[in-house]
């Protein structure tokens, strides 16, 4: 149900593409949706474990991984539109916009951020990496902050909804933290692994993941 709900938006961008309903300028309206769908189900990733650890309802992590990659997917058509439509595959052009226009360069960013977070999202990735995993998968609020501040400087005048994804942001980095700092620190005896969660141990470690279930 979750799945089909992530595919809502990108349902109605097509229905109003084909009907005539994006306005007098349908491509700055695609580019738009998809960048506020992108950055709209990256905070609802982060808020996944803030929500489950106040909540106590453990079921609600395993989609986490699903809704993370929805934000990379939406964020994928966002650059694609830009490329492929509004460029049509200019690329001088293109370099030229990433290097000059920082709303352009900040927003190139973000997705380059998540990228790796997507790339590395399974279970194998996650035993793979151990350690490493969590530290690279910590970039996701670096790459949300980036988004945040590509949406403020492109929309330059209007700036209440970035502001709000900022508000958002800024919430859930501070509840995860206090959360953080409530959490009691194993003890030796816990540290060491039985025989049964050696070789899971990675999978259920949970320091900020965005896109794998921990």
């Amino acid at each position: 149900m979750i799945f089909a709900l992530a595919l809502v938006p990108l349902a109605l961008i097509l229905r109003d593409g084909l009907t005539g309903r994006l306005g007098a300028e349908p491509i700055r309206a695609i580019q738009l949706r998809t960048g506020w769908w992108a950055l709209t189900f990256l905070l609802i990733t982060l808020s996944v474990t803030p929500l489950r650890r106040l909540s106590g309802w453990n079921p609600f992590v395993k989609f986490r991984r699903m809704l993370g990659l929805f934000a990379f997917f939406y964020a994928v058509l966002h650059l694609s539109n830009y490329v492929g439509v509004d460029q049509f595959f200019a690329w001088k052009e293109i370099g030229e916009d990433i290097l000059k226009r920082p709303w352009i360069t900040i927003g190139f960013s973000a997705l380059v951020l998540i990228t790796p977070l997507a790339l590395t999202s399974t279970q194998a990735m996650v035993r793979r990496l151990g350690k490493r995993w969590a530290a690279l998968h910590r970039l996701v609020y670096v790459a949300a902050a980036c988004g945040v501040l590509h949406f403020l400087w492109l929309v330059k005048k209007d700036t209440t909804e970035p502001a709000t994804f900022g508000l958002v942001l800024i919430l859930l980095l501070a509840l995860r933290l206090r959360l953080q700092a409530r959490k009691p620190k194993p003890s030796a005896v816990s540290q060491q692994p039985s025989v049964g969660n050696a070789v899971t141990g990675a999978q259920h470690a949970e320091p900020a993941p965005l896109m794998a279930d921990g």
